[in-house]
């Protein structure tokens, strides 16, 4: 299985911004971001502490609608 890379939040976010996600609201520290196409996710930023690994997954698998390979791939060509 490949390794997920570590993030912060702020880090995930800049990250889907490439991926034409946008921040439609702010509440607190939880950022809610959307896709043209109708995708939506919250990120938690809470300081610059990094994701937990299984948040991350639950993202990628459900809210942004990815395999593991695929979000791999579009990270490695923002990084």
């Amino acid at each position: 299985m490949p390794q997920l890379p570590v993030i912060s939040g702020k880090d995930f976010i800049n990250f889907l911004k490439t991926i034409g996600f946008i921040v439609v609201r702010v509440n607190g520290s939880h950022h809610r971001l959307k896709h043209s196409d109708g995708r939506v996710t919250t990120i938690p930023v809470h300081k610059n502490q990094d994701l937990p690994k299984g948040l991350i997954r639950k993202i990628i698998r459900e809210d942004l609608d990815l395999e593991l390979g695929d979000f791999l791939n579009l990270y490695k060509k923002y990084k």
